[in-house]
């Protein structure tokens, strides 16, 4: 008798690479058109600022450092209260105030109103960033969240080099290039047609703001608060959206009642603030990037100069940030994040000492770091809250970094205006290599202390 001859299993199809969700890719392109709106405004303000108002780098870093404190402020209110209500209110709420504000911008005359602007602007951001996060993080299972986070940053930086790039053409159509040398007395004294220019150029970045607002009407809510966790706990993919590491446990008796915390008093995991505080010592050297815009300008560089050389820094940071966060989903967030900020590092020794040929591959450099660091900074945090506290986590963090990011930018005009351009960068210098020194050392304390506690928080 012949034996019969086993059954062929049918050829294995290869394995597709995993999908982003639908929220992922429709919150990439509201913020890719909000970073064309504001980084048309971004790189000219410290121009606009020092140049047609004539104040001093002291006053510019304490309106860079006021904007960055009402951010920090109203990240960490809407983080909470987005944990209990829903998430795309705040959403569409702050990516409408920076419309206005940028139109304050086009009309100031003095910097009160270029602070008013700035103001409106950022707590737009505010209220947008943590409920933003936390939809992409809703949507996302764990395997997936930093490519998630890193696509996020590459269509919002893409959209930023769009921005600069139309803002360096239409300079160089409303000014021209011949304009005074930095360097010279008359480096702060603009005629009339260029302040118009400014005017002009913040007008059209207020108009293209009403296109991402119109899209974030095409965002579904995740469900967070009290009507359904479904979408956070399975992720749009089908998959638990299971943290790794630190995971929904992490909280251990908050994650299931999110209702009896807030902002001040969070109850996260100690595994959390370890990470946090770690992230605080760098933002003391992370001053408010227009003091390198006002360094560019300053080493001789023409305004629509100015913008082209942010747009180099911009183009960088948007092609590496989605391999970035890949990296980090595949070596561990710590390595990435610190070989980021060593680059920082050697970024801001180098701004001591630059000259026009210099800044160039310097602010390249940049980009890599931000790439490096942003969307894995974010996943970071994400990876040590529970599920249902997201969005706080999200606030506190950028709660605490705002405020330091605050006395960092005063910090910065102090010693600009005091101590000279190069201090201040060697001042940034020293707090991001300390930084980057205990993010390369301690991952492994960090993950085994968190991982060995979660047996006792995890309990009723």
């Amino acid at each position: 008798m012949t034996p019969t001859p086993p059954p062929q299993s049918a050829p294995q199809q290869p394995r597709s690479a995993p999908r982003l969700p639908r929220t992922v890719i429709l919150l990439g392109w509201v913020s890719f058109f909000a970073d064309v709106s504001s980084e048309m405004v971004y790189s000219l303000i410290p121009l606009f600022v020092v140049g047609v108002l004539g104040v001093g780098a002291t006053t510019m870093g304490g309106i860079e450092g006021a904007a960055a404190l009402i951010v920090a402020f109203a990240t960490a209110w809407a983080g909470w209260r987005s944990d209990l209500w829903r998430r795309v209110p705040f959403v569409r709420v702050g990516y409408g105030l920076p419309v206005v504000g940028k139109a304050l911008l086009a009309a100031a005359t003095a910097w009160p109103m270029v602070l008013t602007g700035r103001l409106v602007d950022r707590l737009g951001k505010g209220l947008r960033s943590s409920p933003r996060d936390a939809l992409i993080a809703d949507a996302t299972p764990a395997e997936l969240r930093g490519r998630a986070f890193g696509l996020h940053r590459a269509m919002d930086t893409a959209g930023a080099l769009v921005g600069v790039l139309l803002a360096a053409a239409l300079m160089w159509w409303l000014a021209g290039t011949a304009e005074a040398s930095a360097t010279s007395p008359a480096a702060h004294s603009v005629r009339s047609d260029d302040a118009r220019a400014y005017r002009i150029v913040f007008g059209v970045a207020a108009g293209l703001g009403l296109i991402s607002l119109a899209l974030t009407f095409m965002v579904r809510d995740s469900g967070s608060g009290d009507a359904s966790r479904k979408t956070a706990q399975t992720g749009e993919c089908g998959r638990p959206a299971h943290t790794g590491g630190p995971d929904d446990r992490a909280g251990g008796p908050e994650a299931r009642t999110p209702h009896g915390a807030s902002p001040m008093r969070p109850g996260f995991a100690p595994a959390y603030w370890k990470t946090v505080g770690v992230m605080l010592l760098f933002s003391l050297a992370n001053s408010s990037d227009t003091f390198l815009l006002l360094r560019v300008r300053d080493v001789g560089v023409s305004a629509w100069g100015v913008v082209l050389a942010y747009a180099l820094y911009n183009i960088v940071y948007a092609v590496l940030a989605y391999p970035a966060g890949a990296l980090s989903d595949r070596l561990g967030r710590w390595r990435v994040i610190g070989v980021g900020w060593a680059v920082y590092t050697l970024v801001y020794a180098g701004f001591a000492w630059s000259d026009a040929a210099s800044i160039w591959p310097l602010l390249a450099l940049y980009g890599g770091y931000m790439a490096l660091t942003d969307g894995v900074g974010k996943a970071l945090v994400v990876d040590h809250a529970p599920k249902s506290r997201r969005g706080t986590a999200l606030g506190v963090y950028h709660l605490a970094s705002g405020l330091v990011s605050l006395l960092a930018s005063v910090a910065a005009g102090v010693l600009w205006d005091r101590a000279g351009a190069a201090a201040m960068f060697l001042f940034g210098a020293a707090c991001a290599g300390s930084a980057a020194m205990l993010a390369l050392w301690p991952e492994k304390r960090i993950r085994t202390r968190s991982a060995s506690e979660r047996p006792e928080r995890s309990g009723p």
